[in-house]
């Protein structure tokens, strides 16, 4: 087997395999984060009251806690894929894959080694935060990208001063207006820190005068205000106290120890989770760290600016996340790219071998228990193809090991096929999920178009509800039974609060029903004794369908 040079040492096949690979797992609801729902429901209410810069919550309250720009790209992909799973998150998963070839380029530009920019594309491609975030409609793989794209025109800036394109400017203060428009002062922080850096280091600095690019920088300022200048216009100064409460407010801690704790925990995360990588350069690593940083001082002072700009301000927060390190993540693939390749700048790394038949060995494991759950569940027939898929890749992997393929291709393909395996194992779990149920029972007992359903119970599920149902029906959450209006005649709620409707007042439905987590142990005891059905009406989570008695019905009964 014989792949072409542009395809073993370029950007392609990293971030095609990151989309083919990733995909299944990203496009539908196999995980549902529960801060997706702030994106998905506000783009559902744009949809339907046609003010596109306002955002509101799944109960109808005004959310000012984040600029405009995620809430953008959720109703890109709902006006071009229709409201569903897939077009919540198409475009976020698109931006996780567009970082691969932003990272390729850096490293070109930062050293001449022939192998760099495809060892940095593979690893940032096969980072775990920033697998996870691609397939997640929230904000952070959207504030990578756009950072990326920033480091990238600093990267030129350092590399060319003052006789740099002004294509580098352009990549600089728009990618930092747009990280502003999606995530605010962390894209400000970190810009802010570039620009000094650039301006400043002591071994290739950029005169002032030819940083600050005017028609570039008033752009990325446009591009970076506007939204809050248009809702200043529209709320005053009030909408400024939940933005900053949410970015400051609610951020920052103030005790010492949390603080220390979560400086160590950003340390140790930063390097833990670029794993097997990591571990494969771990020996000598000091040794090769001071040679790389001898061969380009400035690139490599500016990733540690910036790696360690990041991990102090995660250790300010009051709740620490693995995705806040993920702005810096793609430099800091470069680099330890970089590091990687002294250690072995001709040769294979050693026992790297052990590492793909552990990942190899991974991926059986996935697709056995996957065979187990979707036979005995009975999955449609489109999952065993896609476990035929996921066998196939396997066993090509295998054979292009026999076949002297390159070490970095068959580890990064062996790792990201994990999920794509993975996919396989959540369906019976998740798919399909609570929104797709409840569209298909209204498909069954149909409801006046642009009606008013209340939702009682976890909020989380009233995101999958409400995107299931689209924008052809007005779909409100409620805490409690008594806070609904009487004017609403239908109740989506839980299984608790389908207990608490009078049987007199509504005609009540299950219209969905899927396997609670918490109960896996009964799935599988379930499927051994081929009791699926029964048992996962007995430990399953349950939907309600209510419809409100009309008085005239009510009085014939």
């Amino acid at each position: 087997m014989h792949l072409p040079e542009k395809w073993t040492n370029g950007y392609l096949l990293p971030t095609l395999a990151f989309l083919m690979l990733v995909g299944p797992f990203a496009l539908d609801f196999h995980l549902h984060y529960p801060d997706e729902m702030y994106y998905t429901d506000a783009a559902i209410r744009m949809m339907q009251n046609g003010d596109y810069l306002t955002t509101y919550l799944g109960d109808g309250m005004l959310r000012f806690k984040k600029p405009i720009l995620p809430y953008w790209f959720v109703l890109a992909g709902f006006n071009i894929f229709g409201v569903s799973a897939l077009g919540s998150r198409i475009f976020f998963l698109l931006a996780g894959a567009a970082i691969i070839p932003l990272v390729y380029q850096i490293a070109r530009l930062i050293s001449d080694h022939k192998k760099l920019p495809v060892w940095s594309a593979w690893i940032a491609a096969t980072h775990p935060v920033l697998i996870f975030s691609s397939t997640r409609s929230i904000p952070d793989i959207l504030l990578a990208l756009f950072m990326t794209c920033a480091a990238l025109g600093v990267t030129g800036l350092i590399r060319y001063g003052e006789t740099a394109p002004k294509k580098y400017h352009w990549l600089l203060y728009l990618g930092l207006g747009l990280a502003f428009e999606v995530k605010g002062l962390p894209a400000a922080a970190l810009g802010l820190i570039a620009i000094a850096y650039v301006w400043i280091n002591p071994w290739r600095p950029v005169p002032l005068k030819r940083l600050l690019y005017l028609p570039a920088m008033l752009s990325g300022v446009g591009i970076a205000l506007f939204w809050f200048v248009a809702m200043y216009l529209k709320f005053g100064p009030v909408y400024l106290n939940s933005f900053f409460e949410d970015q400051v407010g609610m951020r920052v801690g103030s005790r010492v120890w949390l603080i220390v704790r979560h400086l160590v925990f950003a340390l140790v995360l930063m390097m833990g989770l670029f794993f097997p990588w990591f571990l494969m350069g771990v020996k000598r690593i000091g040794k090769n760290s001071m040679a790389v940083f001898r061969e380009n001082r400035a690139f490599i002072g500016f990733i540690l600016v910036w790696v360690l700009s990041i991990v102090f301000m995660t250790a300010l927060v009051s709740k620490f996340y693995e995705r806040y390190l993920l702005p810096v993540t793609p430099l800091a693939a470069v680099s330890l790219a970089w590091i990687l390749l002294k250690k072995w700048p001709d040769a294979s790394p050693k026992r790297w071998t052990a590492w793909f038949w552990m990942f190899i060995g991974l991926n059986v494991l996935l697709l056995l228990v996957a065979l187990f759950a979707n036979i005995g569940l009975g999955s449609p027939v489109w999952v065993f193809v896609q476990w035929c898929a996921g066998l196939l890749m396997s066993l090509m992997l295998i054979s292009g090991l026999r076949k002297g393929l390159p070490p970095l291709l068959l580890q990064g393909l062996s790792i990201l096929l994990i999920f794509f395996n993975l996919s396989l194992v959540s369906h019976p779990l998740s798919i399909p999920h609570q929104g797709r149920q409840m569209q298909a029972f209204l498909d069954d007992h149909p409801i006046p178009p642009d009606s008013h359903i209340a939702f009682l119970g976890h909020v989380h599920y009233a995101s999958k509800i409400r995107i299931g149902l689209g924008k052809a029906y007005q779909v409100k959450s409620f805490k409690r039974l008594e806070d609904i209006p009487d004017a609403y005649s239908f109740i989506i709620c839980d299984q608790k609060n389908s207990e608490n409707l009078p049987a007199d007042a509504y005609h009540i439905q299950l219209a969905s029903l899927n396997w609670d987590p918490k109960y896996v142990d009964k799935m599988i005891g379930a499927i051994l004794n081929g009791s699926t059905e029964a048992e996962k009406l007995k430990w399953g989570k349950k939907y309600y369908w209510a419809e409100k008695i009309k008085q005239d019905e009510s009085s014939n009964q």
